[in-house]
């Protein structure tokens, strides 16, 4: 296959805008259908969204005409890039997939079925190779943003760790653009995000497992979660402390993060960022508001107390948690000729 011709659903909101963004101009994938709400069927894009990421609305996407969730409306593109809310992205996709339709999904709906691959390219890309015994079309998940963000400074240590104690600090675009109520978070934090301490887990522990076809084994960890949203716009960040299988130099821990390297640094994809794990020295680092970086993830605070690692990480919620990392798999996804 040459270029990849995509439709992207949800493509209003803010993952959907940022996949809308990122796609201007990608030298392999052509986004040929934008889908929004039934409310907005029909009109120009251009028209419909409420543009609220930084820089203008590509052009090319201007005068797209929104179409409808309905399978007839995607049956001629390659893949179906799904930036759904999680409420109705089940049944949508559901239905894409029953049409003969492939998806690759930022929704959380399937994925811990155990034949569904779960996808942080750097961290896990190996685990795509099951689809080349599926008949048929298939169905890829993203994982939850603060999932694929912790989970690229670990898998450089996973078999240092033994368990793993986390502390969120979630920003509020984490909860979508009508999300939460500016009464309720301003000069506040909020220590309970439904449903996310159980997705962290699971989530991470599928992605540091084995995948095989029809099943998956964890990685088998404990990992003891306490998520919090705080005050900031943009920008998840999470407080780790890894215990570790013996005591580890912390020149070699911080070694072990600044050299990984994957599958998309050494096939050089256009989304891949050449430094996945950034390792930074100011004693004050990460920040939100200084540190923040697209597609790579921050680390500071790097310290070894015994057999205790701590370490805080910063990830850009809606880019490398949501709608870059639909595009780097997808990307991945073409450099294995899976599509």
């Amino acid at each position: 296959m040459g270029r990849v011709r995509v439709s992207i659903l949800g493509s209003t909101g803010l993952v959907g805008q940022w996949m809308v963004k990122l796609l201007e101009n990608h030298p392999f994938i052509d986004v040929v259908k934008l889908s929004a709400s039934p409310g907005k069927v029909g009109r120009r894009y251009g028209d419909a969204v409420h543009w609220f990421i930084p820089g203008d609305i590509p052009e090319y996407a201007r005068d797209i005409e929104l179409v409808s969730t309905e399978p007839l409306d995607h049956k001629d593109v390659d893949v179906v890039l799904s930036a759904l809310p999680n409420e109705v992205a089940g049944s949508v996709e559901s239905k894409l997939l029953a049409s003969g339709i492939n998806v690759v999904s930022n929704a959380s709906p399937e994925r811990l079925s155990p034949g569904v691959p779960l996808i942080n390219p750097e961290v896990n890309w190996n685990h795509l190779e099951i689809l080349r015994s599926t008949k048929g079309n298939w169905l890829v998940k993203n994982p939850n943003c603060t999932a694929a963000i912790i989970s690229m400074p670990l898998k450089p240590l996973q078999d240092l760790i033994h368990e793993l104690h986390i502390v969120t600090l979630q920003s509020v675009s984490g909860a979508g653009y009508l999300g939460l109520s500016y009464l309720a978070i301003d000069g506040n934090v909020i220590p309970f995000i439904k449903g996310e301490e159980e997705k962290i887990d699971a989530e991470i522990n599928k992605m540091l497992g084995k995948q095989s076809p029809g099943n998956y084994e964890p990685w088998g960890r404990p990992i003891y979660v306490t998520s919090t949203r705080v005050p900031v716009k943009y920008g998840h960040m999470a407080v780790i402390h890894a215990v570790l299988k013996e005591p580890m130099d912390r020149d070699k821990v911080i070694n072990a993060l600044r050299n990984f390297r994957s599958l998309p640094q050494e096939a050089e994809l256009p989304t891949a960022p050449k430094e996945p794990v950034k390792v930074l020295d100011r004693i004050d680092a990460p920040q939100p508001a200084r540190d923040l970086d697209p597609m790579a993830v921050s680390v500071g605070r790097v310290s070894v107390r015994n057999n205790v690692l701590r370490m805080v990480v910063l990830g850009d919620n809606l880019v490398r948690g949501a709608a870059g990392i639909t595009i780097l798999t997808l990307e991945t996804m073409k450099h294995l000729k899976l599509i």
